[in-house]
């Protein structure tokens, strides 16, 4: 094992390497949604399994998804697909897509769904479900001029397809950048978990 750095840049000796307390969990840290419960367990219980492809939210819809104890059962894994290259190349994206209409769009959302269902696959299976996110977070509009808060979510499930356009414009606040960015990424994680919730809820309607 490395020996830690001293601040005058010499190699700590383990007896002078004592690790800080860590800090209490306080009650609710961390806790799931309730959508997040929700969906975890109707996933667990149906035997069935998603991946999940993000831009915008960048890891934060799977990490509210394994906050869920027992979502092994049915998560299998993420992409963070932040370029564009990326979508193409690990989610097989449409190059023309992504040049005619940048990554803010309802096919590349549609097409990052689908493209993670077939990239995680286990005992020969696909995903039966693989969900993506894509938008702008801002500040600034996207390369297309698309408005911070313009977000599409992508759904690609053994029962069909979906692309949820959604428009978060009203969480942008000039002054608050940062804060902004942060209000439409949880809104989008939240919208996602709403809209695959609701696209299951149709099939068993059937």
């Amino acid at each position: 094992m490395i020996p830690p750095i001293t601040a005058d840049g010499d190699a700590a000796t383990s007896d002078s390497a004592e690790l800080p307390p860590l800090p209490p969990v306080h009650s609710g840290y961390n806790e799931p949604s309730a959508q997040a419960l929700e969906l975890a367990q109707i996933l667990v219980d149906a035997h069935l399994t998603i991946a999940v492809a993000e831009s915008l939210t960048g890891g934060e819809l799977a990490s509210e998804l394994v906050r869920v104890p027992g979502i092994s059962e049915s998560f299998l894994g993420g992409i963070v697909a932040y370029q564009d290259e990326i979508k193409h190349s690990l989610l097989d994206v449409d190059q023309r897509v992504l040049h005619e209409h940048g990554s803010v769009h309802k096919d590349v959302a549609l097409q990052m769904a689908e493209g993670v269902r077939e990239k995680f696959e286990m005992h020969d299976r696909h995903a039966d479900i693989g969900i993506s996110t894509t938008g702008v977070a801002g500040p600034d509009p996207s390369a297309k001029d698309q408005p911070a808060g313009t977000v599409f979510i992508g759904i690609s499930s053994l029962w069909g397809e979906h692309v949820a356009a959604l428009d978060f414009s009203n969480l942008v606040r000039e002054e608050d950048p940062i804060g902004s960015r942060q209000r439409i990424r949880f809104a989008t994680v939240e919208a996602a978990l709403f809209n695959l919730l609701e696209h299951l809820a149709i099939q068993a309607e059937l």
